[in-house]
């Protein structure tokens, strides 16, 4: 990806990602490589936990020593993860070795080097477990020495305009901070299949100006009480300006997602409970005759799932979901990420013979690790 502020996993990938909401706009996951492509107020040191929402700086001396003071309690929770296919960033979990990162920078490798923030020889670490849909991953270190877990605060009390700094390995370069705000909250992003990717759908990400490049995806997000607030994952790009940098649109995973993930992971060793909806089958785009998109069309219908008991088949196209229109998979995973496991959905389908068709869908919960 050279030196602009594109993403791209460990090899450098340029995983294009639709973003709802943002016409004309494409977001890549941000691994790199170098050859490749709820807390107590006072800020407990309590692992897990969150925190009140930070003090605003009085001057441009106080802000100046409020990112100081962040800089000084966070990086050394920030590792520098070496895989053999290139560099990420994680965020050390608890004492026991558990370290917090993205899928897409663990990819298919189970083994690791891991380099503190603070220095030292590299570490051995394992895979615990990976959660590709949601872009979250944990791995293990063997030694646990010296080891300075972060703080995780409640990214439901995030508010647009927060001051917030990004802290990861950007291309190689250890230990780097960019700082921004918080832009918006709510997007929902989603990254197209690929090598190490089955084409994650982030919900509720946090929109963000601090500049997140190659190397930063695993890393924190946080506000100004040295809290991690997110976990950043992909960076924009303009295809108007032929796959040109879109300076100061990033995205973050939120930590109350993260949180809940790596909780799940850490216990069960898998992700038991994804709490997000399905319909039920397996799909991908199909294109019309003017070679643009026309629906999701039907590979596979999950036994007893709501799409099989709604009356769905192989070689429907899903045209829209609620009446809102599904002309790709991405679209229609998009439209999904913003429902519950429960709820009755209006799905409608395009049968093969071409005829059009409503049907009332059942939800049931995507499936996890």
């Amino acid at each position: 990806m050279g030196t602009t502020p594109r993403g791209g996993r460990s090899r450098r990938f340029r995983r294009q990602i639709i973003t709802a909401g943002l016409a004309g706009i494409l977001v890549v996951s941000t691994g790199c490589a170098l050859a490749q492509t709820p807390a107590t107020p006072g800020g407990t040191a309590k692992e897990g936990v969150v925190t009140t929402q930070p003090p605003a700086p009085t001057s441009a001396v106080g802000e100046e020593q409020a990112y100081e003071r962040v800089i000084s309690q966070v990086l050394p929770s920030i590792v520098q993860i070496t895989t053999s296919g290139g560099l990420g960033s994680g965020v050390v979990y608890d004492t026991k070795g558990h370290i917090l990162t993205n899928a897409h920078v663990v990819g298919k490798s189970t083994s690791f080097q891991v380099t503190l923030a603070t220095g030292g020889s590299p570490r051995k670490a394992s895979l615990v477990a990976s959660y590709p849909v949601g872009d979250l991953a944990v791995i293990r270190v063997n030694d646990t020495s010296g080891l300075t877990p972060a703080r995780f605060g409640d990214s439901g009390r995030l508010r647009v305009g927060q001051i917030v700094l990004a802290m990861g390995n950007p291309l190689g370069l250890s230990g780097s901070v960019t700082n921004g705000i918080v832009s918006a909250l709510g997007r929902t992003v989603t990254e197209p299949q690929g090598e190490g990717s089955p084409g994650a759908t982030i919900t509720n990400a946090i929109q963000t100006s601090a500049s997140i490049n190659p190397g930063n995806s695993g890393g924190a997000l946080t506000n100004l009480s040295s809290e991690v607030i997110g976990i950043p994952t992909l960076a924009a790009i303009n295809p108007e300006l032929g796959g040109g940098a879109a300076p100061g649109i990033g995205f973050a995973i939120p930590s109350n997602t993260a949180k809940d993930v790596a909780d799940q992971i850490i216990k069960n060793g898998k992700v038991t409970n994804t709490r997000r909806a399905a319909l039920g089958v397996r799909v991908n785009t199909v294109v019309g005759p003017d070679g643009q998109p026309i629906g999701a069309g039907v590979a596979l219908v999950e036994p007893n799932g709501g799409a099989a008991k709604a009356g769905i088949r192989a070689g429907d196209v899903i045209v829209a979901v609620n009446g809102k229109p599904t002309p790709t998979a991405a679209a229609l995973s998009e439209v999904l990420a913003a429902l519950k496991p429960g709820m009755r959905a209006s799905v409608e389908i395009m049968h093969p013979d071409g005829r059009h068709a409503t049907v009332t869908a059942t939800l049931g919960t995507l499936p996890g690790s």
